[in-house]
C-alpha cells in the first residue's frame, strides 16, 4: 500500500517501529500518538473543528470512509463536548486497535496468535513491509532535519512530522547532515514549531488544533516520564 492512501493514524504507527530490531519503540504512549493523528486528520478533512477548545463535529452524516477515522468521529458524536487535549488520552487504545487491525488487513503487518503463560490467548503483531517504513522514515527524517523549505512540504506531511517528533519518536533521531536541524537542539525546535505551522496552513482554526495536538503529546509524554 502506497504511504498517500494510508491515514496520518497508520504512518504514525509505522513510523514508530525500529525497522533493524523489527520491534516497536514507544510503546508507553503510542496510542496517545496515534489518536492525535487521527483528530488532526478529521479536523484537515474539515469534519471536526475547533469550538472554543472542543472538538466539535461539522456534519454529523459526513464519513471518510475510513473505518478508524469514522470511527473515532462517531465516538466524538456520540460523547459530551470535551477539549482536543481530553481527546489525545481519553480511550485513545480503542484507536491504536483499529489502526492495527486495518494494517493487519491491508497486509502491513502480520498477526500472531500466542498463548502467554501457556494459557492465555494474546495476539501480537509483526511488521511485513520493512522496506515501505524504511522508505517512509526516511523521508520523514528528510522533512524533520531539511533542507527542504518547510513551505514546500505538503500540509498533511507536516503534520506527520511535527505530531512524530513531538511524541518523541527515536525512529526519527538518525541520520543527521551538516548544515541540517538534526544536530541543533534549537534549529530543530524551531523547524518542528515551522512544521506545526504549516500543518495547520489551511485555517487558524487548523493551526490551532495542530498546535493542540502537539501539546497534548507533550503532556502525555511527560507524566508518562
Amino acid at each position: 500500500m502506497p504511504n498517500g492512501s494510508l491515514s496520518l493514524p497508520a504512518r504514525l504507527y509505522l513510523l514508530a517501529w525500529d525497522t533493524t530490531r523489527t520491534e516497536l519503540t514507544g510503546e508507553s504512549r503510542l496510542h496517545h500518538l496515534v489518536r492525535a493523528g487521527a483528530l488532526t486528520e478529521l479536523a484537515q478533512r474539515g469534519l471536526l473543528t475547533d469550538e472554543d477548545g472542543i472538538a466539535t463535529p461539522v456534519d454529523p452524516d459526513a464519513r471518510t470512509g475510513d473505518l478508524v477515522l469514522d470511527g473515532l468521529l462517531e465516538l466524538v458524536e456520540e460523547s459530551r463536548p470535551r477539549t482536543w487535549q481530553t481527546w489525545v488520552t481519553l480511550r485513545a487504545r480503542v484507536t491504536l486497535d483499529a489502526v492495527r487491525a486495518q494494517l493487519a488487513a491491508d497486509g502491513c503487518l502480520r498477526v500472531v496468535r500466542r498463548r502467554a503463560l501457556g494459557f492465555f490467548p494474546t495476539v501480537e503483531y509483526e511488521l511485513e513491509r520493512v522496506s515501505q517504513v524504511d522508505a517512509q522514515q526516511e523521508e520523514a527524517r528528510r522533512i524533520l532535519e531539511g533542507p527542504l523549505p518547510v513551505a514546500q512540504v505538503p500540509e498533511r506531511d507536516a503534520a506527520l512530522v511535527a505530531l512524530a517528533a513531538s511524541a518523541g519518536l527515536r525512529t526519527l533521531s538518525t541520520g543527521t547532515d551538516s548544515g541540517s536541524a538534526g544536530k541543533d537542539p534549537d534549529r530543530r525546535r524551531e523547524r518542528i514549531e515551522a512544521l506545526t505551522e504549516r500543518g495547520g496552513a489551511a485555517a487558524p482554526a487548523l493551526r490551532k488544533v495542530v498546535q493542540e495536538m502537539r501539546t497534548a503529546l507533550l503532556t502525555a509524554a511527560a507524566a508518562v516520564t
